[in-house]
């Protein structure tokens, strides 16, 4: 897993270890990043089933509730398959984009 910071965004990006393993890294470390925007580069991992997606649903309800956004990056997930309250998006610059999209409905009270 490794870390880096872009502004008020934190990507992290998953290399090795299970989705599993992953969010319980996230949930343990959540106090370091969960004043910034959030991207989980989930990219170099094989096709992603909707029950690993799913772990991914606690978290993004957490932060989403801070006023912040929660985008996974993933081509490799049928996305018909991800609950609504989930964002995944096939490359970073669209996670960017929703990013970007979010804080300005915030600003303006959406």
């Amino acid at each position: 897993m490794i870390f880096n910071q872009n502004g008020n965004t934190s990507i992290i990006t998953q290399e090795k270890v299970s989705i599993i393993e992953l969010v319980k890294k996230l949930q343990a470390l959540y106090p370091k990043f969960k004043n910034n925007n959030i991207i989980v580069a989930l990219t170099s991992l094989d096709m992603i089933t909707e029950a690993e997606i799913v772990e991914f649903l606690d978290l993004s309800k957490t932060h989403k509730a801070t006023k912040h956004s929660f985008v996974i990056v993933s081509s490799k997930i049928d996305l018909d398959t991800v609950p609504d309250e989930l964002i995944v998006v096939p490359t970073l610059q669209e996670a960017y984009d929703v990013i970007e999209m979010e804080d300005m409905e915030r600003d303006l009270g959406f």
